[in-house]
This record gives structure tokens, C-alpha cells and sequence, in this order.
């Protein structure tokens, strides 16, 4: 794989996996548009890892209290972090469970679909835009439910079909329940990392089996800029939900999305279906 492909997948993934957006659909479009060979799973949960480690940096503070809370249970402690903590595990099991099934049924990689990602990018940006219409704003993170958890958690498992977004529909289950933005998106975050360790673990073993030296060179290349990138994206994700809406990534999901299925179905074909 060339140097040129792997800074373009790390900074893709860097900008898209928070972004509600699709990252997986991004990496995946990549070598239908440039021609080059599929990158392949390994390498895109390697770019995933890297912006894993941007979430730990970005929100030290919540994984740290999120960790001591958890271990203060043992004593028979409930803590708001801890709560945190236990929503979070709660969220991830349902994905978990499908993720895993997938994997070993080998149906994962048959959903790298190009066709299939432009409908579902396409679909659930629509999704995405009438839930942060009709959503409330009047809940924060601290009001957090078991049953919201799970909710949000059940959603995430669409995500694993490329093109859905993991931080798009979990972002969108959380407005639907009339969470802040700023607050969707940091729960969504979160939710992010036992989902990428997960995946990141697999991955490990794999290159570790594969015993490929230029393989995992470039995805330990590709992890760390992934890692900046993300980083920069996070703190302006954050920002910008502070005082504004999804819309504009409602919109170019829906502008993407369209975009694709011209290029698949052809403008002529396009227009005779509707």
C-alpha cells in the first residue's frame, strides 16, 4: 500500500469517525473511488484504534472517573461515574453480541458494499436530520436511564452495516430522547470505547497471526495519524454542537448519498426511476 493511501485513510478516518457521517462507509468508498486495492478490515480498526486514543485524551476526566466509579462498586458505592460506566457496558453488550456473530459468519465482509452504503448514508442522514428536529433538548447526561442505555445501545447495532454511522445513530437515538447535542455526542463517544478495544483486540491478533512486518508498519502508521486527526475533529465537533444543529451533516450525508447512487445507478437510470 502506498504512503499517499494510508495518510489519505488516516485522515479520513481522523475526520469522520466522530462526525456523524459514516466513517467505515468512507474507508470503504475510498478504494472503489481511487482505484487502489481494498485496504481491508485490519487496517481500517487500526485507524479506528488511533482515534480511540483521541477519545481518552479528549475526555481524560470522564474515563478516569468512569474507571474509579467502577471499582468503587466493589465496595458497595454507587457513583454518578459509576452509573456512567454501567450505561456504557450496558450500550455495548447488544453490539458485542451482533459484531461477534457477524465476524465468524463471515457476512462482515460481505456488507462492504458501495450500493449499500450510499442508500444507508442516504436513509439514515434523513434520520438523522427529522431527530434533531422533533428531539427536545431538555436532558443531560446525568439523566441518563437504564432503559435510554439500552435504547441507544440497540441502535448502535445498525451501525455495523457500513454507511449507518456508529456516532450518527447513536447520536440520533440520544436526540431522539431529548438529549443535548453536545451530550449525545459525548455519550456517543464514549460508547466508542469498549466497541474499538473490542475491535482493536482482534485486529492485534490478527496481524500478530498474518506476521507481516509492512502490514503492521503501516497500520501502526496509519493508527497514530488517525489519532491527530480525531483529535482536531473532536474539539471542533464539540464545539460546534454547543451553539448549532446537525444539519449540515444531515446535508451532506443526503448530498453524499445521492451523489453515490447517480455514480452507481447512472443519471439516466436515475431519472426514469423517479
Amino acid at each position: 500500500m502506498t504512503l499517499q493511501h494510508i495518510i489519505l485513510l488516516a485522515v479520513i478516518q481522523g475526520i469522520t469517525e466522530f462526525l456523524p457521517i459514516s466513517s467505515s462507509g468512507h474507508l470503504v468508498l475510498v478504494p472503489a473511488i481511487t482505484g487502489e486495492a481494498d485496504q481491508g478490515l485490519l487496517l481500517d480498526v487500526a485507524v479506528h484504534v488511533g482515534t480511540l486514543l483521541a477519545v481518552f485524551v479528549y475526555f481524560w476526566r470522564d474515563v478516569f472517573a468512569m474507571i474509579g466509579g467502577f471499582f468503587r462498586l466493589f465496595s458497595g458505592r454507587m457513583t454518578p461515574s459509576a452509573r456512567m460506566a454501567l450505561h456504557i457496558i450496558l450500550a455495548t453488550i447488544p453490539v458485542v453480541a451482533v459484531g461477534f456473530y457477524l465476524k465468524v459468519s463471515g457476512i462482515e465482509e460481505q456488507l462492504r458494499s458501495v450500493e449499500l452504503i450510499a442508500w444507508m448514508t442516504l436513509i439514515f442522514g434523513i434520520v438523522l436530520w427529522i431527530a434533531d428536529r422533533i428531539g427536545m433538548t431538555i436532558n443531560r447526561l446525568e439523566h441518563m436511564r437504564w432503559g435510554g442505555a439500552l435504547f441507544i445501545g440497540l441502535a448502535q447495532v445498525l451501525a455495523l452495516i457500513p454507511g449507518v454511522s456508529r456516532s450518527g445513530i447513536t447520536m440520533t437515538a440520544a436526540r431522539l430522547m431529548g438529549y443535548e447535542r453536545a451530550d449525545a455526542a459525548q455519550f456517543s463517544m464514549l460508547m466508542s470505547i469498549p466497541v474499538i478495544i473490542g475491535a482493536g483486540l482482534l485486529a492485534g491478533i490478527d496481524l500478530y497471526r498474518a506476521d507481516d512486518m509492512a502490514l503492521t508498519q503501516d497500520a501502526l502508521l496509519a493508527g497514530g495519524l488517525s489519532f491527530l486527526t480525531a483529535l482536531m475533529a473532536i474539539a471542533m465537533l464539540m464545539s460546534w454542537l454547543k451553539k448549532s444543529t446537525f444539519a449540515p451533516f444531515a446535508l451532506y450525508r443526503v448530498l453524499l448519498g445521492g451523489g453515490l447512487l447517480v455514480w452507481i445507478y447512472g443519471y439516466d437510470s436515475m431519472s426514469l426511476a423517479f
